[in-house]
């Protein structure tokens, strides 16, 4: 193989790419709107939520009314004496309020019902502090019924809130705190965009045979260039194009996120009680423990929204972020390269795209199985079903990337399985290359699968 030769359709695949406008809109676009599905908690935190809101309270039950609490930006209005919900819904448009609550007399259960009525959809946390103080309400007032002697002190003793520290032993023997819900959401990050990529660059590939072989510009080519040379140099210049989209993507989301984190992170600071304090003292590159985690969790009031939060933060930056990109690159070479090789042969057999459908079946079924078995992997990361579709080359892009955020990857299941995907690629490459070679010069016939099957047993 003349490797000149294939540097130069290399460089004329990915010349041609780059330039697309569909590619540079692409490139651009993907970075804003990641870096916005990443933000939106910090800008939601923000941009809203900080306006003041006054909701109406009619109490005719003379039991919730005590339990009322005004909160950060609530503040809720006891109604005078003689105030109906029906006189205040009336003349609502005269009124400051935001919402007007109306608590009925108790009936014969001692129970309540209640109503609102607003000018727009009653916001989720006003509606869930409502039913919390109205549930208290009633229940404490069934309670004390029953004429318990310290009911209070016994239900304070009573209450309890424990949670279970999941911690992962390590190969040096130590311990750390793990977070299924954070390997989850990155395994099934990694493996579907392993499967779409791979998908999308592959079959980008066979229209890019199947348009020069329609238009028989690949006629003039091969007179000058092997078939071998352009398919190799056709499978390379696209993965080529795809790392560059890749690198791009990710700087740019990078400096968007950065971008949001310096103009966002005060405020969501602030919002989490002055941990920013313990988390400076903590250093950048400090592991966040358990210790640490109870001192924010006191200056933060016990908050556990915001101590979830920074549970989250001190999981994601123990991750070992080198393993797990340089596994996301590698599988995606060779997941690409092993079925870009498959879609440029299926390209070569046919006259037009409309002929693919059935060709295609043998090369989407794998990466389909394969995205199925990603989903049992999430559960079940040691399963003998995961280890071996991790291992067999042809399933093993879209699993393998499911079980490397676990940590429970043994080293030589990781090393197997990259080099039977290497061997599996210069196999299939191999084997293609038969395919592509006669298939690229024929026409007029819609070739089957004994057609490939013959054309590979060819001789050279």
């Amino acid at each position: 193989m003349n490797w000149k030769k294939v540097g130069i359709v290399i460089s004329h695949e990915y010349s041609t790419r780059v330039r697309k406008k569909s590619f540079i809109l692409t490139t651009l676009l993907t970075p804003i709107l990641m870096a916005l599905l990443i933000c939106v908690p910090a800008l939601i935190m923000v941009f809203t939520g900080n306006e003041d809101q006054k909701v109406k309270v009619i109490d005719e039950s003379g039991v919730v009314a005590p339990y009322f609490e005004n909160s950060e930006h609530t503040t809720y209005v006891m109604g005078e004496p003689g105030e109906t919900v029906d006189g205040l819904k009336d003349r609502f448009d005269e009124l400051d309020y935001y919402a007007v609550v109306g608590i009925s007399p108790l009936n014969e259960k001692g129970e309540v019902s209640v109503i609102s009525y607003s000018k727009e959809p009653l916001s989720m946390d006003i509606k869930n502090a409502v039913n919390r103080t109205v549930n208290k309400a009633i229940e404490t007032r069934k309670l004390a019924q029953y004429d318990i002697v310290d009911l209070d002190s016994i239900l304070a003793d009573v209450k309890t809130d424990i949670k279970l520290n999941s911690m992962t032993l390590t190969n040096d023997g130590d311990a750390k705190e793990d977070s299924v819900e954070v390997y989850m959401v990155l395994s099934y990050l990694m493996s579907f965009l392993i499967y779409m990529f791979v998908f999308m660059f592959g079959t980008m590939v066979m229209r890019s045979v199947i348009d020069e072989k329609s238009s028989r510009v690949v006629e003039v080519i091969v007179s000058s260039v092997k078939s071998v040379e352009l398919m190799m140099g056709k499978i390379i210049g696209v993965a080529l194009v795809a790392l560059t989209q890749f690198f791009i993507w990710i700087t740019l989301t990078i400096v968007l996120v950065t971008a949001v984190q310096t103009i966002a992170g005060p405020k969501v600071m602030q919002s989490m009680g002055g941990m920013e304090q313990i988390m400076a003292e903590a250093g950048a590159d400090h592991h966040i423990g358990p210790e640490d985690l109870a001192a924010m969790a006191e200056q933060a009031g016990q908050d556990s929204n915001a101590l979830g939060m920074l549970k989250i933060v001190n999981q994601i930056r123990s991750l070992d972020w080198v393993t797990i990109i340089g596994c996301f690159l590698i599988y995606f070479l060779l997941g690409y390269l092993l079925y870009a090789s498959m879609f440029a042969a299926i390209g070569a057999a046919v006259d037009n795209e409309a002929d693919t459908s059935q060709l295609q079946l043998p090369v989407t079924i794998p990466l389909i199985i394969g995205l199925f078995i990603m989903l049992h992997t999430f559960e079940h990361p040691s399963s003998p079903l995961s280890v071996w579709a991790s291992i067999i080359p042809w399933t093993s892009p879209m699993v393998m990337l499911a079980r490397v955020p676990f940590g429970v990857v043994p080293s030589w299941q990781l090393i197997l399985s990259i080099v039977l995907l290497f061997l599996t690629f210069l196999a299939t490459a191999w084997l293609s290359a038969k395919v592509y070679k006669i298939g690229i010069l024929t026409y007029g016939k819609k070739s089957s699968f004994k057609d490939l099957i013959k054309w590979m047993k060819l001789k050279d």
